[in-house]
């Protein structure tokens, strides 16, 4: 076995090719038996093996700064530094399943949003001018997927704007992202894989001439002086060329010794350059290659043998919205769907399969499709733009700016929201509903269950005036949560007796987080605590009707799976002190950090975001205003 022998990336150089094709296997085999275990990013790491030894035998990280998109495929990479422990892969302590600066000096990019690691590429080979690191090397590696990001080509104007500043940008052209990559990049990127090579038409039209008399000479010599010309009509990779940057490619990205050909001369050019590799996600596992969806982008648990789920989940929040919009779509034809590259991933596949001409990919641009959501809802139409959380903060701009200044009818669908967990900070869901409170006009709801996310679905497309936003989490949605009234817009999940003349605790709860919110009021009662526990269903704008039912409480408590600073919990105290009414009020939520990949439940002990937990502090704050909060200590919760 060649991989445990590897404990950095000079331990490559020692290897033969015979070697190295053995070592690609053998990662291969590993990446299978460990991801099926623990899940992950499955398929882009197949498709990056030979890739990633290549770059490691060609660059001296961690003096030379290897640097990867997105990160999802950064498992090879992982391997060849040293970090050969997947047992607890994307688990609490076990390593991250993205880049993770505290695991290794060789990863320099923890953000895992994509179309960022040309900017990155750019300030690095800057730093490397300005200091004066003339031995020191930058290469970036983005997926053609990620090219289609607006800041992949804002980056890539500046970077061929010095043309004598090296730098090493490999395309990992594997004509997908989640699903196959889409646009007119796309296109272009097809073309070159599907062109025969220039250099070797050129090599047998020089053959050819070169036994021609008299004339074969200077016309081959005007047809070289044509090169230019003549590359655009045989391989048209002069879209990269025009902008200034050295096209080497298309290189076939899994022969080893011919991408570290490339790769070497690449390095040792002055200036930018573009390594085009073809490669295919998901390569040597056939029940990879045989899903067509995503090539197994991502997966949980699964049998290696046949690569299917080793336990069915049931329902979740995003099949209950897939659900949900196709039943919209049949009942509206106004009604449109866009996804940024991510069709399958936040619901949207079974509409688009439905309503083909009413669904639109726009690629990894989340700013572009929250503009062009703005144009369709002025040209009449409603689209509902689904996308995780954490991607929305991208846009925002867009939306305050385009959507929201312009009264556009526009529904934001954002899957993931709150804690996610496994894949660590960059994909937690926790901003959303603070920079969204800033936006003028937005309505914001946050449905508890199943039966809520379709009611409030329906509601949001029925305002047209206004952006709209339907939030819920990951997973698997859990049991319905009745409502015993309603106060206003809001659902009254529990009340106390009639007998109760001002109940102690006014719980809103947001959310997912109903059924825990429940379980706090139990354990509230249990020490003797009246509880009201209501369900905002729309967070943003604050009811009406919730001032005046706080000032019937003693006390009121905010739970949400957001950042505490400027979320619900900030929003319901502004509202109560806007109305007067002057009620202590505690908010229970996210702190403003960045939190460790652990699961969900994991995480949210960590931080006090239990039953328990919050029970206990509140029943603290009521002996307070008891007092006897210094006389005797409050109660144990159990």
């Amino acid at each position: 076995m060649l991989l445990p022998r590897i404990k950095g990336p000079r331990d490559l150089d020692r290897l033969s090719q015979e070697e190295l094709d053995q070592l690609a296997a053998e990662i291969r085999s590993f990446l299978v038996d460990a991801v099926s275990k623990t899940g992950g990013h499955l398929g882009p790491n197949l498709g990056v093996v030979e890739l990633t030894i290549a770059l490691h035998r060609v660059f001296e990280s961690p003096k030379d700064k290897v640097l990867f998109d997105t990160g999802h495929q950064a498992y090879v990479h992982k391997l060849l530094t040293g970090r050969q422990d997947f047992g607890n892969l994307r688990s609490k302590g076990g390593l991250s399943g993205y880049p993770s600066r505290a695991e290794s000096d060789h990863d320099v990019i923890e953000n895992s949003h994509a179309s960022t690691v040309l900017g990155w590429a750019d300030g690095l080979a800057k730093a490397n001018e300005v200091l004066g690191r003339e031995d020191h090397h930058v290469a970036a590696v983005i997926g053609d997927g990620a090219l289609t990001g607006g800041m992949a080509w804002e980056a890539l104007n500046n970077i061929a704007a010095a043309k004598d500043r090296p730098l090493v940008i490999v395309v990992n052209d594997n004509e997908r992202s989640y699903g196959p990559t889409i646009g007119g990049l796309a296109n272009h990127l097809a073309t070159l894989r599907t062109t025969d090579g220039y250099e070797r038409f050129l090599a047998r039209g020089k053959e050819i001439l070169e036994r021609t008399p008299v004339v074969g000479k200077p016309l081959f010599e005007t047809l070289h002086g044509a090169k230019k010309g003549l590359k655009d009509f045989i391989a048209p990779q002069g879209m990269f060329e025009d902008l200034g940057l050295k096209y080497i490619g298309p290189i076939d990205g899994h022969d080893i010794e011919a991408l570290e050909s490339a790769l070497q001369r690449a390095k040792r050019f002055s200036g930018p350059v573009i390594v085009h590799c073809l490669t295919q996600k998901g390569r040597g596992y056939t029940p990879a290659l045989e899903h067509e969806a995503d090539r197994f982008h991502a997966v949980g648990v699964i049998h290696p043998d046949t690569g299917l789920p080793v336990s069915t989940d049931a329902a979740s929040w995003t099949s209950v919205f897939a659900d949900e919009m196709v039943k919209l779509g049949q009942e509206r034809k106004d009604i449109v769907g866009i996804t940024a590259a991510m069709l399958q991933p936040v619901g949207l596949k079974k509409f688009a399969d439905a309503f083909p001409d009413r669904i639109y990919d726009v690629g990894i641009a989340e700013q572009h499709g929250a503009t062009s959501a703005a144009g369709l809802a002025t040209g009449g139409a409603h689209p509902v733009f689904a996308v995780y959380a954490t991607f929305l903060n991208r846009a925002f701009d867009q939306v305050l700016m385009d959507v929201a200044l312009h009264k556009c009818g526009v529904t934001f669908v954002l899957d993931r929201a709150g804690i996610t967990g496994t894949d660590g900070a960059s994909h937690n869901g926790m901003w959303d509903m603070s920079i969204l409170q800033v936006v003028p006009g937005l309505r914001l709801a946050a449905p508890r269950d199943a039966e809520q996310l379709r009611a409030q679905l329906r509601e949001a497309v029925e305002v047209k005036d206004a952006p709209t936003v339907v939030r819920f989490s990951k997973g698997v949605v859990g049991p319905a949560v009745p409502a015993v009234g309603r106060i206003g817009g809001m659902d009254v999940l529990r009340a106390p007796g009639a007998e109760v003349t001002r109940p102690d605790v006014l719980l809103v709860s947001v959310g997912a987080l109903a059924p825990m919110c429940l379980e706090i009021a139990d354990l509230l009662d249990k020490q003797g605590i009246s509880t009201t526990v209501v369900d905002p269903r729309w967070v943003k704008p604050v009811d009406e009707a919730l001032a005046p039912l706080a000032d019937r409480h003693r006390v009121v408590v905010t739970v949400e799976d957001n950042g505490r600073t400027g979320g619900v919990g900030a929003a319901v105290s502004q509202a109560l002190r806007d109305a007067g009414v002057d009620v202590p009020l505690r908010d229970f939520g996210i702190p403003q950090r960045f939190l460790d990949h652990a699961l969900r439940k994991e995480i949210m002990a960590e931080i006090g975001l239990t039953a328990p937990d919050i029970a206990r502090q509140v029943t603290g704050l009521v002996a307070k205003l008891d007092g006897r909060y210094d006389s005797e200590p409050a109660a144990a919760v159990d």
